[in-house]
């Protein structure tokens, strides 16, 4: 499981020209991809580490913050570029299994007290976000 974790002042995304999901203080925002191997061990690591990092402003966590969280799929983060020029999605667990993880993950995240907003699992978003910092990060867990 990949996440890029963006610190953000304000988030949101949309579907058709409606909103789905949105934060409206400072928070994470969240674009989550998950492989073919990927399963509770991972979705638990990715609750801890998304909660947990001590990645906003003077070293605090979400958790610390009780700062919210915008959770969007993103299969795209198991493209691989290394051959051609046409990506390949291979790696990229197919939406009958990481739609459930993604569930999960935000089931998970709720449960450790976080306020979490979602987009809208397999459909064309648009995110918008005040990147704060800007502060970016991998994490793969």
């Amino acid at each position: 499981m990949r996440a890029v974790l963006q610190r953000a002042t304000t988030a949101s995304v949309s579907v058709d020209d409606e909103i789905v999901g949105a934060i409206d203080r400072p928070g994470l925002v969240a674009l989550v991809g998950a492989t073919h191997d990927d399963g509770a061990a991972q979705v638990s690591a990715m609750a801890r580490k998304i909660s947990e990092l001590r990645i906003l402003r003077d070293e605090r966590s979400v958790l610390d913050e009780a700062a919210p969280v915008l959770l969007v799929s993103q299969f795209t983060l198991y493209g691989s570029t290394k051959k051609g020029r046409r990506p390949s999605w291979s790696a990229a667990a197919p939406g009958a299994v990481a739609e459930p993880l993604l569930e999960a993950l935000a089931a998970e995240l709720r449960d450790l007290g976080v306020e979490v907003a979602t987009g809208r699992f397999g459909a064309m978003m648009q995110v918008s976000l005040v990147n704060d910092g800007p502060f970016t990060v991998l994490v793969e867990v």
